[in-house]
């Protein structure tokens, strides 16, 4: 029997992914976060070797082409064009497109317009200092509530043409490629990898993972508090994301607490009353739409967007466990069907 190779850390503290058998694996910092590529088997491209890295490169070079903290970035230069349609690169093309798709999807609870709010919050520039403690920043939150979608709903006013390869809004309104990116990085990369016989590409807390061999895998969520393991979910092929409030929070120009997860209703942190939703599902956008909607949601709607299985965590330390169907994570979907409750 073979022995496991170490477990591997994803989302900071909360989601871990553990695999049997030989691997070839590069780790580096991405996306605000750790980042893994595993490669097991050779493919129509090359090594496991070669694959690893091709895809550790591309990471890299997604990271700053999409990120709204680079000034260069395209996605810095598509906010600040005066123009009302900007002629973009395809790859840009498909993360509007997903962005636009979780937004319609959740009706608007997953908005990428929120750049202002964000920043108005106090999150300008990539987050380096030390986040609140989760205990403290839930002591100091006023009344838990749902978050709603904006009555402005700005997402609605963009629009992307794939074959001239543009996107259309109003002047002025911004874009944050936000997890949605991740999500979307990782399918493609699954597409490529497909063909080895293992992989698992983690991008700073949303994997996704397959290959040939079926190879099962213990995703494990841990504890937002703790860090101490919560669940484990044993699956061959198909997607996790987590969302959470722990990891990126700070007090606010008025001493409150906030964090990355808005309200689009008001503009403001989410204290919906959960701390961290895990969505499993067939692909890395369609997980990562659902961890966000489901703690979004709050308590009372949150199961209803993790059909394909998941943990909620609540402020006191409970949690849900949704087990995911027998047949679920067993094919590749399309996104569209994927992210559709």
């Amino acid at each position: 029997m073979i022995a496991p190779t170490p477990t591997l850390r994803l989302g900071g503290r909360r989601v871990y992914l553990d695999t049997p058998g030989a691997e070839t694996i590069e780790r580096f910092s991405c996306f605000g976060g750790e980042c893994t590529v595993r490669v097991a088997g050779r493919g129509p491209a090359g090594t496991a070797r070669g694959a690893a890295l091709r895809a550790k490169g591309r990471l890299l070079r997604w990271h700053e082409q999409f990120s709204r903290f680079e000034p260069d970035s395209e996605l810095s230069r598509l906010n600040r064009d005066p123009r009302r349609t900007i002629p973009v690169s395809e790859l840009m093309v498909q993360l509007v497109e997903a962005a636009m798709q979780a937004a319609h999807a959740s009706g608007g609870l997953v908005d990428p317009t929120l750049v202002p709010e964000i920043e108005r919050a106090g999150y300008r520039e990539r987050f380096a200092r030390e986040p609140l403690a989760l205990s403290y920043a839930l002591a100091l939150a006023g009344p838990r509530a749902p978050a709603a979608p904006s009555p402005e709903g700005r997402w609605r006013e963009i629009s992307v043409d794939p074959e001239r390869r543009t996107v259309t809004r109003p002047p002025g309104l911004r874009l944050d490629s936000g997890g949605t990116a991740k999500g979307l990085f990782a399918d493609i990369l699954a597409d490529e990898l497909s063909p080895h016989a293992a992989f698992a590409v983690e991008a700073a807390g949303d994997v996704r993972f397959g290959g040939t061999g079926a190879r099962r895998r213990s995703v494990e969520v841990a504890s937002p508090f703790t860090g101490s393991r919560l669940h484990a979910f044993e699956l061959a092929r198909g997607a996790a994301a987590t969302s959470g409030i722990d990891r990126r929070s700070w007090r606010d120009s008025t001493g409150r607490p906030a964090h990355h997860l808005l309200d689009p209703a008001t503009g403001r942190a989410a204290f919906t009353g959960i701390v961290q939703a895990t969505a499993l599902a067939p692909t890395g956008t369609a997980a990562e739409l659902r961890s966000k909607a489901a703690l979004l949601s709050g308590p009372c709607g949150a199961r209803s967007w993790l059909v394909h299985g998941g943990v909620v965590v609540y402020d006191d330390g409970g949690l849900d466990v949704i087990e995911p169907p027998a047949s679920v994570i067993t094919r590749s979907e399309d996104v569209k069907e994927a992210v559709t409750r």
